[in-house]
């Protein structure tokens, strides 16, 4: 329904039926302009191609399936500058030329602290000992003999946006929020394992640690632990890639992505958390007064547009034009998500489309008729627990400036006349 509240809203929202009425128009005026080319005829439809020549390639020449030659753009990209050294840094998702909520395995942004250790699944071993009953160790044959489940989550770095805190600076959506993926994993739920070796009642922290050169190491409460965490050794069917954690890997839903140890190798049960260097001197938040805060785990509700966006232009002018994003929350589902054209000053519902998981991505969409004008896209989120996304200074108000971590601000694009995007803030 048209929005009335504003008239620059009037004129860049429709009804359904003057949306299709737009596009049929904009079709007409583009087939009146092709004149007598289009009269006689398309040449790629009617003249035969040399995909309609020539035999392609048999079943068995790519036993491993991959992306067309024409989607070799579609890459992971890192940002050199951000870190000293790639084998201790971070590669970012391609999420404005994705859709749905699924991320391809191949896509999966990276995050090292040690490179990608290259374990025999053979030679793998995953360890429970301290305040246990019984301390055991499982082969991974051993951990496919336990129940699994299937789970769509999101995994976030507490990074994600870091760079954005003091102001516009990444020019792309894959580089401002592309530390972030969601894909079905297959795993054993963690409780099952815990159970098995026998918990004490002194036993109220986990200490889980990976087999990388970095020995990564981060305190779970065990409240988490036995609620929803997953040991994982598939993703979106099929065995977890290298740099994913293969073959094991932990899984807290909704939290901080630094405490899903990869190549999980030890799981350690003690009575208070262990201080490690992971939640110490990073993956705190420091606050105008000096403090930090500790242990925020919790991965805020968030969204961004990921079409148009720096890396997406509007390229076909006026007209229908398809607004597209995600959404996300650790503490639930997305209920609703708002989208602006103008900077904040009026707001629309967008229309959530797919499945709508706890903890996982959801898509969104806005379907306007774009008159040309320049546009101010936002988006903002709000989860099943009626939390709210804010704005980048409601968040600073809080947090000051200080923090990398968990920055889930409202992000803003302009959108100019000619249908260049660039990341500027509207705080």
């Amino acid at each position: 329904m048209v929005d009335n509240t504003d008239p620059k809203g009037t004129k860049q929202t429709a009804s359904r039926r003057d949306f299709l009425k737009a596009g049929l128009l904009g079709g007409a005026a583009v087939a009146a302009s092709a004149g007598a080319a289009r009269a006689a005829g398309e040449p790629l439809i009617t003249e035969i191609q040399d995909w309609n020549r020539y035999l392609g390639d048999g079943v068995d020449v790519a036993p491993y399936g991959t992306p067309s030659e024409f989607e070799a753009h579609v890459v992971r990209r890192d940002v050199p500058w951000l870190t000293a050294d790639p084998v201790s840094s971070i590669n970012f998702t391609p999420l404005h030329e994705l859709d749905g909520i699924i991320t391809p395995n191949g896509l999966c942004f990276e995050r090292h602290h040690g490179g990608t250790a290259v374990i025999n699944p053979a030679d793998h071993r995953l360890m429970i000992h301290g305040l246990v009953d019984t301390p055991l160790v499982f082969t991974m044959e051993d951990l496919k003999r336990f129940p699994r489940e299937n789970r769509v989550y999101f995994l976030e770095c507490a990074a994600n946006g870091g760079m954005e805190w003091r102001g516009s600076q990444l020019n792309g959506c894959q580089f401002t929020h592309g530390m972030i993926h969601c894909v079905v994993y297959t795993g054993v739920p963690l409780r099952y394992l815990l159970e098995e070796a026998g918990v004490k009642t002194t036993g109220k922290w986990l200490l889980a640690e990976g087999a990388d050169a970095a020995a990564m190491t981060r305190s779970i409460p065990m409240e988490k632990a036995l609620d929803d965490c997953l040991v994982a050794f598939k993703m979106n069917g099929e065995a977890l890639r290298p740099e994913q954690g293969y073959p094991l890997r932990l899984c807290v839903p909704g939290w901080e992505g630094n405490m899903w140890v990869k190549w999980l190798r030890r799981l350690e049960v003690g009575d208070e958390p262990w201080a490690q260097r992971e939640e110490t001197s990073k993956y705190t938040d420091l606050l105008p007064n000096g403090k930090a805060r500790r242990h925020t785990f919790m991965m805020e509700v968030k969204s961004v547009i990921t079409s148009p966006s720096p890396q997406v232009p509007v390229t076909h002018g006026k007209g229908p034009l398809v607004i597209s994003g995600l959404a996300w929350s650790g503490n639930g589902t997305i209920s609703r998500v708002d989208v602006t054209t103008d900077g904040g000053r009026t707001w629309q519902p967008a229309r959530i489309d797919g499945p709508s998981l706890p903890k996982a991505l959801h898509r969104f969409y806005l379907d306007i008729n774009w008159d040309g004008s320049e546009m101010l896209l936002q988006s903002r989120a709000m989860d099943d627990q009626g939390l709210v996304q804010p704005t980048k200074n409601e968040l600073r108000a809080v947090r000051g400036e200080n923090s990398i971590y968990h920055n889930n601000g409202i992000q803003t694009w302009h959108v100019s006349n000619d249908g260049v995007v660039e990341n500027v803030e509207v705080s």
